[in-house]
């Protein structure tokens, strides 16, 4: 189905064909019905499938901007994925007089609060500052239609989810919530009946967490040779761009320190940068200035880069739907992308969980662990420039 066949306001078509939406995506085409209709939803589909859009354009329309209040409120993890998601807003509704505004931690309070006394109709916020603000009485809830948790399997753990209960509590008139993810573990469903009121369920999953779209390979190796194989696999294969992942701060320090000398236009992202220096970087990253970027999980949700070709896992995922977030920076909206992950010995038993787990048909670059002593599928492709390794 395309947008122009939808009953959109015209400059809202404009501005979606402007920023190259025509065809809907399934998880568009499956949820936009259910939104307008105001039921609960709880909605998981791959990452890079239009998700962001799936919930937005719908609460665009939920707006009248003849009132100066807070209508809409989407609640993510991340400073990052709330300047992205804002800024998504603000694209569709250029040429409206609706307000979108974000609020997260790092960033002055005091122009957050002038901002919010001035008039918001769609507020985007981290859960930190949100509570912040509203303990202090700033940020009125009271006319909001709509709640969006995105990336709700993350804020339905136990580092935010006593924050979203009391979030959720705080709105005590009738609304609409909606829950937007690419996994969600069964013990994380659970929970999110407790904020759901008979809800919609769309899963565009299928059984397969890891994206369809990835290429999956895995290179087994001794950790001292990990920093060899990483600058020969940059140098040989045909790489876009890069995000190259740690599992640590200090490990992203101490990656990008040594790799600083011998390879170029490369940088590094973790949460304990200065935010304006964390949205320096994305925003040079978006633009290509830098082409391999060290990162931390800061950098592993929601965040769309269009030119991604590659997602390197310097360390192994701590978990199988971090491998997922991970994966899904590349390969965005049907693009091909390639994942490399380094395993090391003690990293096999994760390796065999994660395999089955979420289905994927492992490629490895030069040896394959289990050829001999514990077969498992898995395909090893070795191509001239494998040979090599």
């Amino acid at each position: 189905m395309k947008f122009s066949e939808m009953d959109l306001p015209s400059n809202i078509l404009t501005a979606l064909k402007k920023m190259g939406f025509d065809e809907m995506t399934p998880i568009q085409e499956a949820t936009y019905p259910i939104i307008v209709a105001g039921q609960d939803l709880c909605a998981l589909a791959e990452t890079g499938t239009g998700k962001t859009a799936a919930c937005a354009i719908p609460l665009i329309q939920k707006v009248d901007t003849t009132q100066n209040t807070i209508q809409g409120l989407v609640v993510v993890p991340t400073r990052e994925l709330c300047l992205q998601y804002v800024t998504d807003i603000q694209r569709i509704v250029e040429k409206t007089d609706l307000a979108p505004f974000a609020i997260y931690g790092g960033f002055s309070r005091e122009i957050q609060i002038a901002k919010l006394k001035h008039g918001v109709h769609i507020l985007v916020a981290t859960p930190g500052r949100l509570m912040d603000l509203l303990y202090d009485g700033i940020v009125n809830l009271s006319n909001v239609k709509c709640v969006i948790l995105d990336e709700a399997d993350e804020l339905l753990q136990k580092g935010f989810f006593s924050e979203i209960k009391l979030l959720l509590s705080c709105i005590i008139h009738e609304h609409q919530t909606m829950l937007f993810s690419a996994t969600m573990a069964d013990d994380i469903k659970k929970l999110a009946h407790d904020c759901l009121r008979d809800p919609k369920h769309i899963s565009l999953i299928k059984n397969r967490a890891a994206p369809a779209s990835i290429e999956h390979h895995f290179c087994y190796l001794h950790p001292k040779n990990k920093r060899a194989e990483l600058v020969r696999f940059i140098k040989e294969d045909k790489i876009s761009q890069a995000i190259i992942f740690c599992n640590a701060r200090h490990l992203v320090d101490k990656l990008f320190r040594t790799l600083r000398d011998s390879v170029k236009n490369v940088d590094y992202i973790h949460a304990g940068l200065r935010q304006e220096k964390r949205t320096s970087i994305i925003t040079k990253f978006r633009r290509k200035q830098i082409h391999y970027l060290i990162a931390t999980d800061v950098a592993g949700r929601g965040l769309d880069f269009s030119h991604v070709s590659h997602i390197i896992n310097w360390d192994f995922p701590g978990g199988k739907e971090q491998y997922t977030h991970r994966t899904g920076r590349a390969g965005r909206m049907g693009r091909k992308g390639k994942a490399v992950t380094f395993v090391a010995k003690h990293d096999l038993p994760a390796f065999k969980e994660l395999v089955k787990n979420k289905k994927i048909t492992p490629i490895w670059v030069g040896k394959d662990p289990f050829q001999k002593q514990d077969p498992i599928s898995s395909t090893n492709h070795h191509d001239p420039k494998n040979k090599k390794r």
